[in-house]
């Protein structure tokens, strides 16, 4: 590999919402970008009142930067920080096409149309520098035929990067060379794709719709068409087509609604119109569906699709009148057998061959698209492997079609199917004739082997991608109990996973914490604290901690928060370097295990947030005093430091529970510093995190030593009751909100001493479990932790 090769700035052809995401993407990795856009042929009449005309630049770069203001408004939002609109620069194809010439990748994301993309790419291919990246984000028009005519150098450098939306979000990243794309250029694409994009990358053949498009919009219309012949309501479609068969909540309709009924429209038309026969009977678009783009009910865009919200009512539309009608769902024997199954498998086989309506409905919509996607391979992809990737990345699927298959069973159903009549592709019956009865099965490595032209072959994985399932296999459990293990890593690193429901903390995972840094001090370079479940951490038990309050159990209480505040102690302190490595939810005392590591590694996505004010408390684990002091500490050294404005900074994200939406964004809430990292791909979190203890060991670690820390005293605590008080009267805070507030403004101010008093951690710490122990004493406490047991949000009361 060309290694010199980097990508320092980019430019984005297109500012639409595809193309003002991908340039946010690129934004939110520290990438400068351009977009551009066409230029207006006429003045907008906010543009005629501030008396502007055709030539202003204002005017002139209008579309692309419109589509950059409109980034901070979007939801989910596209940015990491709102500070990364600074690195994307609006331009118009007319005046700015020669700033092409300084970037190393450009991206078009124009309209659909082929001759508007090559009209496009000959302006690019005079303008470009040699070497330079080009591709197109096209969702299905042919790679091949955009390139021809370019220069031997654009051909060379050009191949299509069909990203998903929204970019920031959704994993996956088709790429599809053509016969001239130079291998280096794929390769490069595939691994800057992988480590700096943070995507999952699968390598399409160009044909239409490449991979996920061309056999998620098939499943999705066998769905439609199957509903319609069964005489099911949309509701009770999506009710099983959901989370049941490992599909995202969206399920089926509520999907099509999110993606927008005429994109949706957009890429089966393009199927249909290069494919023949059955397929192309199945990518025709039901006549309902048609009237529903005509009237303009897309979904989620134009207010009303297949579902309409009225009031707090979510009705379903009855395909027959196009009337919106309750919602219904669907309860069979099936059903209700699935939920007790345990295992992927068992759910699934529950399901599939029942026979009752969930099930006959299942079976035809499932088996379809295993026979579908088994049809091609080869034509679409070279391998099972990127076929289930692309599903699961791009569409949310818990398991690929290939491995859905393994989990119904392949022998079984490929006998019902050909019971039926159905046409079973030959060379999954060459397959089950020569004994293979699985697409993959696992070595005693545990390392995954997949079905490849009549032999098995192991699964290639990027080195940075660490299976924690397949570490335990390898090498073994140091030591678990019911909430935690402790593994070894390798190269003398061990990593403490949670494991308990949602990794909720408990006496289990304090007493694991402790066992694994005397074991790390020890015997090992250093400890992770990670996992790969749904959430990092989603806080404390409060079932536990709630029932022990009820019974009045404060002394048990005591000890439980202090050997939680020990422990944390115990990750600050240790003599071996900590690191740990939120994802998606850190809350509570998830974000209390964070904020004492040596060092946050961080995954982009990491919502982390010091909540307990939402269940009628506060921090008891050291978490309101750890965010405080690595809020002091973050601060240039010799600066004089305003302890009030650090404080009451503190205070407001404490008190107002609340969450960043991004890693970037705890890093601006000071739950992370400047040496802490993020990592773009989720997949590598493990990894970087477990080269950041390397890298602090090899550097010398030693533990931090403990210092005093500055208060703002009694005449900062009424300051901050100040603070409180008018949010009180604004109606931000509710009477118990404030008692909250009072109990933490005690806390953080360091209760009754005078300003700068210096004190000690314990002495807090001290503060922190007297407040949360009066607090889980209030019957308005007790009734915000039942509200959020049974409802799963906070109460206000």
């Amino acid at each position: 590999m060309n290694l010199v090769r980097q990508i320092r700035k980019a430019a984005v052809l297109g500012s639409g919402v595809m193309g003002s995401g991908i340039a946010a993407h690129l934004a939110n990795i520290g990438i400068p970008t351009y977009i551009f856009d066409i230029v207006p042929r006429e003045l907008s009449e906010d543009e005629k009142k501030q008396g502007l005309s055709l030539e202003d630049k204002a005017v002139r770069n209008r579309l692309s930067r419109t589509s950059i203001q409109n980034l901070l408004k979007q939801k989910p939002a596209p940015l990491t920080s709102k500070s990364n609109l600074a690195l994307i620069e609006a331009g118009n194809f007319e005046d700015d096409i020669e700033k092409l010439g300084s970037v190393d990748w450009i991206i078009e994301v124009v309209v659909e149309n082929l001759h508007v993309k090559k009209e496009i790419f000959a302006k690019v291919d005079q303008y470009r520098k040699q070497g330079s990246i080009i591709s197109s984000n096209t969702s299905g028009i042919s790679v091949e035929a955009m390139a021809k005519g370019r220069s031997s150098d654009f051909q060379r450098n050009f191949l299509g990067t069909h990203f998903f939306n929204p970019p920031r979000y959704l994993k996956l990243l088709e790429i599809i060379p053509t016969k001239m794309t130079d291998p280096e250029v794929i390769l490069f694409m595939k691994q800057f794709g992988e480590d700096v994009l943070g995507k999952g990358v699968v390598e399409a053949k160009d044909t239409p719709n490449f991979i996920a498009n061309r056999i998620g919009t098939y499943g999705l219309l066998v769905t439609v068409q199957e509903m319609l012949k069964e005489g099911l309501s949309i509701g009770e479609v999506d009710s099983i087509t959901g989370p049941m068969i490992g599909r995202p909540k969206s399920a089926t309709f509520r999907t099509l609604d999110v993606v927008g009924l005429d994109t949706f429209a957009h890429v089966a038309r393009n199927v249909y119109e290069q494919v023949a026969g059955k397929e192309k009977e199945v990518f025709q678009i039901p006549d309902f569906v048609n009237n529903m783009v005509e009237r303009e009910w897309l979904g989620s865009k134009s207010g009303q699709g297949f579902y309409l919200k009225k009031g707090k009512e979510i009705l379903e539309l009855n395909p027959k009148t196009l009337e919106y009608i309750p919602r219904k769902k669907l309860k069979t024997p099936s059903t209700e057998m699935s939920k007790q199954a345990k295992g992927f498998s068992n759910k699934m086989k529950a399901l599939v061959y029942a026979d009752d309506r969930a099930g006959q409905l299942l079976w035809k919509i499932i088996t379809p698209v295993l026979t579908y996607s088994a049809a091609l391979l080869g034509e679409i992809a070279d391998d099972i492997v990127a076929i289930d990737q692309a599903m699961k990345w791009g569409f949310g699927w818990t398991h690929g079609p290939f491995e859905t298959w393994d989990a119904i069973g392949l022998e079984k159903s490929v006998t019902k199917l050909e019971q039926e009549g159905v046409h079973v592709p030959e060379w999954i019956k060459e397959m089950l004739r020569n004994g293979f009865t699985h697409f993959y099965k696992e070595n005693e490595q545990g390392e995954m082997l997949y079905f490849h032209h009549g032999e098995y072959k192991l699964v290639i994985e990027n080195p940075k991608v660490i299976d924690l399932k397949k570490m335990k296999k390898q090498k073994g459990v140091i030591k678990k109990n019911s909430g935690a293990a402790l593994i070894d890593i390798g190269d003398d690193v061990a990593l403490l996973e949670f494991t308990s429901p949602n990794n909720a903390i408990g006496l289990d995972i304090i007493q694991m914490i402790n066992y694994s840094i005397e074991e790390v001090e020890a015997n090992y370079k250093g400890l992770v604290i990670g996992n790969q479940g749904k959430n990092f951490c989603v806080g404390a038990n409060i079932a536990l901690m709630l029932m022990e309050a009820q019974d009045d159990n404060i002394f048990e209480l005591d000890m439980v928060i202090t050997q939680f505040q020990k422990a944390m102690l115990k990750i600050k302190y240790s003599s071996k370097p900590v690191v740990a490595a939120p994802f998606n939810m850190a809350l509570g005392g998830g974000a209390e295990v964070c904020l004492p590591a040596a060092r946050i590694q961080a995954s982009s996505e990491t919502y982390m947030g010091l909540v307990e004010a939402g269940v009628g408390l506060i921090p008891g684990g050291g978490g309101a005093k750890e965010l405080y002091y690595k809020t002091l500490t973050s601060l240039p050294k010799g600066v004089e430091v305003d302890l009030q404005k650090v404080v009451n900074k503190v205070f407001e994200m404490v008190a107002t529970a609340k969450v960043s939406s991004s890693g970037e964004e705890a890093r601006e809430n000071n739950f992370l510093n400047l040496v802490d990292g993020i990592s773009v791909n989720p997949d590598h979190l493990i990894y970087d995190a477990k080269q950041v203890v390397l890298a602090l060991h090899d550097q010398g670690y030693r533990a931090p030593v403990k210092e005093k820390i500055p208060v703002v005293g009694e005449s900062g605590y009424a300051t901050l009751l100040l603070g409180a008080e008018s949010m009180r009267l604004t109606g931000y805070l509710s009477e118990h909100d404030m008692v909250i507030a009072k109990k933490l403004a005690f806390v953080l101010a360091g209760g009754k001493v005078p300003f700068g008093t210096e004190v000690d951690e314990q002495y807090l710490l001290n503060l922190e479990k007297e407040a949360f122990l009066s607090l889980i004493s209030m019957t308005k406490s007790q009734q915000r932790m039942q509200h959020m047991l049974l409802k799963g949000k906070p109460l206000s009361n």
